[in-house]
């Protein structure tokens, strides 16, 4: 499991519901991290039960949060673009 934002490997004990990323300090029990995270569907979310949760990056509630295997598919274009344009110019 990854952290959306800076894809940092998290374990299934960093995604409480005030947790943070320990490298880029957003929320982890948020829509983006989760399983259900679908930008292309309605509410952006594969759960068709679940509240509307209205910012996808914050802290929620939902009792249908899963954390998702692989986040890199639910990264925004901008997101995804300057991922694989940091590890381009990475030095290694």
């Amino acid at each position: 499991m990854k952290c959306y934002k800076c894809q940092t490997e998290l374990t299934d004990s960093d995604f409480g519901r005030q947790d943070t990323c320990p490298k880029c300090r957003f929320a982890t029990h948020c829509c983006r991290n989760c399983i259900h995270y679908d930008p292309s569907r309605y509410n952006e979310c594969t759960e068709p039960v679940a509240d509307r949760v209205i910012d996808k990056e914050k802290f929620n509630f939902c009792d249908y949060f899963k954390p998702g295997l692989n986040n890199s598919g639910n990264q925004s274009p901008q997101d995804s673009a300057r991922a694989k344009a940091e590890a381009l110019f990475k030095k290694k």
